[in-house]
């Protein structure tokens, strides 16, 4: 064995053990969640999700409109898009300071996020009821 092939394995020790415990840890939650968690019941109400031991009413499990996931879709869109936003706030200085015009790429950025915001309106994705 050479010495650069001890120096190799050497390096990627810490890496190792980082994956041992990792390993270790998630087994050894499983393992205690297994001896320790609840076992089924012969009252199957009490251990259901809701906990309260009365029998539930009606329609447990109620279907969400298509209207809830597009809603849901355009926030996340719309959440991502200012998330691109934040870095420009914290190195606006730095451009400014190395005379690099940044923003026209940033109003042209806020301009197609308006727009899409105005289409979706129009189009009527953000009512709940038609």
């Amino acid at each position: 064995m050479t010495l650069a092939a001890v120096n190799t394995s050497v390096d990627y020790l810490p890496v190792l053990v980082q994956v041992i415990l990792a390993t270790a840890l998630a087994g050894g939650i499983v393992g205690v969640s297994h001896l320790l968690g609840q076992r089924a019941r012969k009252n199957a109400i009490k251990d259901s999700a809701y906990e309260c031991g009365v029998k539930p009413e009606g329609i447990t499990h109620t279907r969400f409109s298509v209207k809830f996931y597009v809603t849901a879709m355009l926030f996340i869109l719309f959440d991502i898009e200012v998330v691109f936003l934040i870095p420009w706030t914290f190195i606006y200085r730095e451009f400014l300071a190395n005379n690099i015009a940044i923003l026209g790429p940033i109003s042209f950025f806020l301009f197609v996020l308006v727009l899409g915001l105005f289409y979706e309106v129009k189009k009527g994705a953000l009512e709940w009821e038609k």
